[in-house]
């Protein structure tokens, strides 16, 4: 998954475009499908809910780093290298 496609995400935007009809596809994949991939230095695990769904929720990937999509995409660009790939959940 491309740096830049997975990081408009995180500033809440591709869930508004793609309701607006607009907006790239972004690929999702199931928990079976991510499963093989913990623990792999080259996959970084964006943990993007927000607020209350963050906060309350009884799971989290384990490894998994929590990201503030109300902060904005840029700290996050600037923090993460760009030759990882990225699940956001």
């Amino acid at each position: 998954m491309a740096l830049a496609a997975s990081l408009v995400l995180l500033g809440g935007l591709a869930t508004m475009a793609l309701a607006m009809g607009k907006g790239p596809e972004i690929p999702r994949m199931t928990k079976e499908e991510l499963l093989p991939m913990l623990g792999n230095p080259d996959v970084v695990i964006l943990d993007v809910r927000i607020g209350d769904e963050w906060k309350k929720s009884p799971w989290k990937i384990k490894g998994a780093v929590r990201e503030d999509p109300e902060k904005g995409v840029q700290p996050v660009v600037e923090k993460y290298p760009k030759d990882k790939t990225y699940v956001l959940y």
